[in-house]
């Protein structure tokens, strides 16, 4: 086995190895030398070279999202560093662990005029759940705080930081270990859900004649089966969820914007629900958050076992728990009740249903007919990324099979990693995975295909209107060359050549024969990883989707 000779680096490795962390993602450079001659010689870890650092991040990014194991970022000095703070903000919104090693300077190079230095302690400390800054050397500190900070990210599910200090030379090696390592677990302490749910919280509800639960992203497969039925089958409980919640049941409401859009002020009252139950991650409408904010109902319980946002400006408890074990200690202690709030907003969905039909029936080609069509053609348990702005927006409005797991970049919510989110993902769940999303988020994420582990399976339906489509639908647009230009970053660029540079199948729609055509070569080749660009109308897409809403009253 070769070992660097370094022994910081030394004690980075194998407490890695000994906390159970495997996968690692280098991008390449001097400095962080020792950390990769250790990481790359040894055959326990999978190791990746990824060399733009924001794409090897929200490459990390994906892998840890599937896994929900921490994974391992190294990197050189510098700016470097900074360029994985996009991803560690998502991670740390969504709760997915990552280790970001950053190999530094000695301090006295700092600040002195040195090449590719900058401050980098603390630099993430705005969003990282542990903050590591080692010294030279073979230090018992050293290996406690390496031990916390990945027992942190496993167990607070989040990212954290570690910075390592490298004098040169770098490069050197030895065939034996020269250090040797104490690692120590920290205790999770979690309060007994017994502690948490006591008989005021079932006295209350069992009062309550409506009662929302509101679900946001939420993994795939985590809510028993047990739950759902009597959650669905409760006369004074809707259930509203999210394409990215990956929860399914006949009876709950999938599309919230296509319900609560048309409502009226008396329709918002009879809405209004006494008891607010949200668990999962992020919301994406935005309706249904001004909506609660302004019918606040009396109570709002958040249960998450590490946080609670106040998103709706009501909330009165987090029970810090797993969505199962409070609603497996929480359902014995209820009764029934006699309510219509159920049966009321379920003969609105219905109804909601039969004229969403009607309208994409007849609607012409556009973004809205688009993501119709690719939606009800995704494979059967297939995996499904799609991207930020319009892309998660239009996704909203269109049932998915409940095989397809479902996942976005919902954490801050923006369009800069989606593609490399999605290539790490399709490397660490081996399934079909298919990624929608927008121009201008994949134009800006581009360097996500430079990467040598992309699987042949893997498809991007990238739908180009031309520019930011989103910012046509918000109030205000006009049309006029500064709202073209800094907002909608108009442009005529295409992904032909891209996917020609990265060894892409590729191919093109303009119309509904073409996107047949091109669905289905889409999914019948698996030689190599395929881009479906499909080509709407820039200055349709906002009327036919207004029009929409407009239409469902």
């Amino acid at each position: 086995m070769i070992y660097p000779k370094i022994p910081l680096a030394q004690s980075i490795i194998e407490i890695c190895l000994a906390q159970g962390v495997t996968h690692i993602v280098i991008s390449p450079g001097s400095r962080n030398a020792p950390l990769t001659i250790g990481f790359v010689n040894n055959p326990k870890f999978t190791c990746y070279s990824v060399a733009d650092e924001r794409s090897a991040a929200f490459f990390a990014l994906g892998i840890a999202q599937q896994t929900k194991k921490p994974v391992v970022l190294v990197c050189t000095s510098g700016s470097a560093l900074l360029n994985y703070y996009p991803a560690f903000a998502e991670a740390f919104y969504s709760q997915i662990p990552l280790v970001v090693i950053s190999a530094d300077r000695p301090s006295d190079k700092i600040d002195i005029g040195d090449g590719q230095t900058i401050r980098q302690e603390n630099v993430f400390q705005n969003h990282s759940l542990y903050n590591a800054n080692l010294v030279e050397g073979d230090s018992p500190e050293n290996d406690q705080k390496i031990t916390e900070a990945i027992n942190y990210s496993t167990i607070n599910k989040g990212p954290v930081h570690i910075n390592a200090p490298f004098e040169e030379p770098l490069y050197e090696t030895l065939n034996e270990l020269s250090i040797k390592v104490t690692t120590s677990a920290i205790a999770n302490a979690t309060p007994t859900v017994e502690l948490l749910i006591d008989t005021e919280f079932a006295t209350i509800w069992n009062s309550s004649k409506k009662k929302l639960v509101l679900v946001g992203v939420n993994d795939p497969n985590t809510i028993d089966t047990s739950i759902v039925e009597f959650l669905a089958n409760e006369p004074s409980v809707v259930v509203m969820t999210e394409t990215t919640s990956n929860l399914h049941h006949p009876s709950f409401i999938n599309n919230i914007d296509t319900i609560i859009t048309p409502f009226s002020p008396s329709d918002f009252e009879i809405f209004q629900p006494e008891i607010l139950i949200t668990f999962g991650g992020m919301v994406v409408s935005k309706r249904i958050k001004a909506a609660l904010r302004t019918h606040q109902p009396k109570h709002h319980w958040h249960i998450d076992s590490l946080r609670a946002y106040n998103t709706y400006g009501c909330l009165t408890k987090h029970f810090q728990v797993n969505p199962n074990d409070f609603f497996n200690h929480f359902i014995p202690l209820l009764k029934p009740i006699e309510s219509d709030y159920f049966a009321h907003f379920d003969a609105i969905n219905q109804l909601r249903k039969q004229k969403t039909a009607t309208y994409l029936s007849k609607i012409p080609f556009s973004d809205f007919k688009v993501f119709d069509k690719i939606i009800q053609r995704l494979p059967i348990n297939s995996h499904l990324q799609i991207g930020n702005s319009s892309a998660i927006r239009y996704a909203q409005l269109i049932d998915i099979h409940p095989s397809i797991e479902v996942f976005c970049n919902r954490g801050t919510s923006g369009i800069d990693g989606s593609t490399s989110t999605a290539i790490g993902a399709a490397v660490a769940n081996k399934k079909e995975t298919i990624l929608i999303t927008g121009d201008i988020s994949f134009l800006y994420d581009s360097n996500g295909l430079w990467n040598n582990y992309i699987p042949k399976n893997f498809k991007i339906i990238l739908i180009n209107n031309g520019g930011g489509g989103i910012f046509r639908i918000l109030p205000g647009h006009d049309e006029t060359p500064v709202f073209n230009t800094f907002f909608e970053t108009s442009h005529c660029l295409t992904a032909e050549k891209l996917a020609n540079m990265y060894d892409f199948d590729y191919a093109i729609a303009s119309d509904e024969p073409s996107l047949e055509v091109g669905i289905k070569n889409l999914y019948s080749n698996n030689n190599k990883p395929f881009i479906l660009e499909v080509f709407t109308p820039t200055r349709e897409n906002d009327k036919v989707l207004l029009q929409f809403f407009k239409e469902l009253v």
